[in-house]
């Protein structure tokens, strides 16, 4: 249901484009617009990944650097049936992580220190599969397509008054100078409601699989009531500077983030937790989960830790 909800929502993303394409500059403009929308998600395909890591300030990390988080990212990519991610760490005091590449073949995952300082083994492995789920589902790609096309949608709409006061000429532009006030105003809205419908149903895919992966479901669940109290508590300076990534995140990272509504990036944390609990209970009395990995030993000596970034307590990660 989920992958019929988001193709469903895809497809409704791409009518918009064409449709404020078209209603700007007649044919003309809405060929013009689906080349940006071609030329913009070309870009997005290959960059994406790179962008994103950069801004965040996340540095690459490999079994000799960080070998306790990179030996569990392996040993959750293994399960999932996925090929080794490259594998990221963000200096920041909030608890969060997410995905990002264009295919599993050129994947990345990234948390931030916060997450490896605070949480234990059991609740970073749920964290760590559901971002995997993500990559095994392809979400990092639509997440990328969807955002994309909703800038695009946005920036096509900040054009229309400017066409509105163009030509009488029908064609050229069908519905006049009301008309482009009402898609200036409207159509970024609309993009960004579906934009927000696709990432919360992603997540909720991703949530179930991630569970799958990691061998329990109460771990992430955990972990997710934990992350969400933090972030609260937490600022993310980034994310707050760059607000159209934050479904990446699998906490949205900005203050004053809603409930589960037609504005929210996320499901409702309680939502969520409420999923995966139900979840753990319907297959207590069968044949069950894997066994979540079991402890690791902390980093500890010498240039094998993960540096902290100075606030909140010592966890299993050191």
């Amino acid at each position: 249901m989920n992958y019929m909800k988001t193709a469903i929502l895809l497809a409704g993303l791409m009518a918009l484009f064409g449709a404020v394409g078209f209603l700007i500059g007649g044919e003309a403009g809405m060929l013009i617009a689906l080349g940006l929308a071609a030329a913009m998600n070309l870009f997005a395909y290959w960059n994406s990944d790179k962008m994103v890591l950069s801004m965040y300030g996340a540095r690459e990390v490999d079994a000799a650097t960080a070998p306790e988080f990179h030996g569990l990212v392996a040993e959750l990519a293994q399960r999932a049936g996925l090929p080794m991610p490259r594998v990221y760490v963000m200096d920041n005091d909030q608890p969060n992580a997410f995905a990002t590449g264009r295919n599993p073949e050129n994947a990345a995952v990234a948390a931030t220190t916060g997450l490896l300082h605070s949480l234990s083994r059991e609740e970073i492995a749920g964290v760590m599969a559901h971002e995997l789920a993500h990559v095994k589902n392809r979400d990092t790609l639509i997440m990328t397509i969807t955002a994309t096309l909703a800038g695009a949608i946005g920036m096509l709409a900040n054009f229309a008054m400017f066409f509105g006061h163009g030509s009488s000429d029908s064609r050229n532009n069908p519905l006049g100078i009301i008309g482009s006030i009402a898609i200036m105003i409207l159509a970024p809205i609309a993009a960004m409601l579906v934009q927000m419908a696709i990432s919360r149903s992603r997540e909720y895919a991703a949530d179930r699989m991630g569970a799958e992966i990691a061998g329990d479901p109460t771990g992430l669940a955990s972990a997710l009531q934990r992350i969400s109290g933090a972030a609260e508590r937490i600022p993310n300076e980034q994310a707050e500077r760059s607000p159209a990534t934050a479904h990446m995140f699998i906490i949205n990272p900005l203050h004053g983030r809603g409930m589960d509504n037609l504005f929210s990036t996320h499901p409702s944390t309680e939502n969520r937790v409420a999923a995966l609990m139900q979840l753990a209970a319907s297959v207590r009395g069968g044949a069950g989960y894997r066994p979540s990995p079991s402890p690791a030993p902390s980093y500890s000596g010498g240039g094998s830790s993960v540096p902290r970034s100075g606030r909140g307590r010592r966890g299993p990660w050191n």
